[in-house]
């Protein structure tokens, strides 16, 4: 693997961090498949829903008063028997019947075969069996699968790009590449880049100067002085 990817990995992992989303790695580094419950699995997949061709930013100043709406996703009974109180006040807050109905679905599903059946079901055949649930695609299945603690890395629009420019074919190889030389879950992997692209939005660019360590020279400063000139020494183990 060229050195210069592992730069650029180091580079827009302590953007991320400088940017004050360490909690974001750190929640996304600890995840488990294994120590998946049904309140995690409630509240990840009504989280994809929810933000299912929508800024992340706008579900996030939302989510934990929708979280209350539906009993911090304590169980999925305890939603069913107050369904129409959970739908009512969950459209107050956040007015998309389509949406909400599908969280009440999922926790139907969950309710109608028990959550041990869904999780065996989900380690059986990941990709497949998530995509049954409304609202979870070819694209979002991927976000709830690495959500909920499984070694994927989601294809969306900016990783697919970056993936691109760096000559991979997908983004589950980009990032599994990654993975394995700095010992960051693939996960971690996509989260880092998916957040600085949401940082910098000329991330291509940024990314592309850093190609064997030379920088563009922009009014006789490179790239990397006039855009992050806080940024401390490089290391991808912080």
């Amino acid at each position: 693997m060229d050195n210069s990817l592992m730069l650029k990995y180091a580079f827009a992992k302590t953007i991320v961090q400088d940017e004050g989303f360490q909690d974001e790695i750190s929640w996304q580094s600890t995840l488990c498949f294994n120590d998946l419950n049904e309140t995690t699995f409630l509240r990840e997949i009504a989280w994809v829903i929810l933000t299912c061709g929508m800024k992340e930013s706008i579900i996030r100043n939302r989510f934990e008063d929708i979280s209350r709406c539906f009993f911090q996703w304590s169980s999925a009974q305890k939603i069913l028997s107050n369904r129409e109180k959970c739908q009512r006040s969950a459209l107050k807050i956040f007015n998309n019947e389509q949406k909400i109905a599908a969280i009440l679905y999922a926790a139907d599903q969950i309710n109608n075969i028990g959550f041990k059946t869904i999780k065996r079901k989900i380690q059986s055949n990941p990709i497949t069996f998530l995509q049954t649930f409304d609202y979870i695609g070819p694209v979002t299945v991927y976000h709830l699968a690495k959500n909920i603690g499984l070694p994927v890395a989601k294809p969306d629009r900016h990783l697919v790009r970056i993936a691109t420019q760096e000559n991979y074919p997908d983004v589950q190889s980009f990032c599994g590449d990654i993975s394995r030389m700095s010992g960051d879950p693939i996960p971690v992997v996509d989260i880092v880049f998916w957040r600085f692209a949401t940082i910098d939005h000329d991330y291509l660019n940024v990314l592309s100067s850093l190609n064997g360590g030379n920088y563009e020279q922009k009014d006789n400063r490179s790239l990397f002085e006039q855009n992050y000139s806080y940024m401390p020494e490089l290391s991808m183990f912080q």
